[in-house]
């Protein structure tokens, strides 16, 4: 079902495309905040032919504040009314004084590992600059992209869209998966299905994007 394994820290594209199905059921099945859309799969077509393995995942619609300014759209309140929400949570809102998010996983055919490609743009459509996205990660996000030694931000050519997105760069992705797979001793047999999850606890990290703990626990 997952394609071949991924002992050696890379995925199959049916690996990919299982791990991503899987995935997106996953993530409608737990109590994900309120605050963060669904995952979706986007399917593409190979060489003008729709293809049942082609496409990429997609989170978007995922909106922040400006200035620290934060809200919680939850409706049901902690009897001790302590609850305060932190600067780096990502909220959705109907408010003019927001960033807006787009993050694509897709897969990369050189490389055989998924890539984080996103963007951000103000409400009136402008795309935000790089800069002015660093200012919008929280503090912890801005270290990992300081002291990581694989992670670091590029801009490039979205594969399917043809137009240019952030990315975080891919090449030691199969390294430090391979490890991280090991590391939590994931069964060989599932390792196609538990990757993309895995994957995104690490890469979230680096652009703010907080993982739910269920996404990793068997149904």
């Amino acid at each position: 079902m997952g394609g071949s394994p991924v002992g050696d820290g890379t995925l199959s594209l049916d690996g990919f495309k299982a791990s991503a199905t899987a995935l997106v059921k996953r993530w409608k099945e737990i109590e994900v905040d309120e605050s963060l859309p669904d995952w979706t799969w986007k399917p593409c077509s190979n060489m003008g032919v729709p293809s049942e393995v082609e496409g990429y995942l997609a989170l978007e619609g995922v909106y922040r504040y400006r200035g620290g300014s934060q809200e919680q759209i939850e409706e049901n309140d902690n009897s001790n009314g302590a609850d305060v929400v932190e600067c780096d949570t990502w909220v959705q809102s109907s408010s003019g004084n927001i960033h807006v998010y787009d993050f694509h996983v897709v897969y990369s055919h050189s490389y055989k590992v998924p890539v984080l490609y996103f963007q951000g743009h103000r409400s009136d459509g402008q795309l935000l600059t790089l800069d002015e996205i660093k200012q919008d990660l929280p503090s912890d996000s801005l270290k990992v992209l300081s002291e990581s030694k694989w992670t670091f931000i590029t801009r490039e050519e979205h594969p399917q869209l043809s137009r240019p997105w952030f990315t975080l760069h891919s090449c030691a992705t199969s390294d430090w998966m391979k490890l991280l797979l090991e590391e939590n001793k994931v069964a060989y047999e599932e390792q196609s299905l538990r990757y993309l999850p895995a994957w995104l606890s690490v890469v979230g990290q680096a652009v703010g994007l907080k993982i739910p703990l269920e996404l990793h626990c068997r149904p």
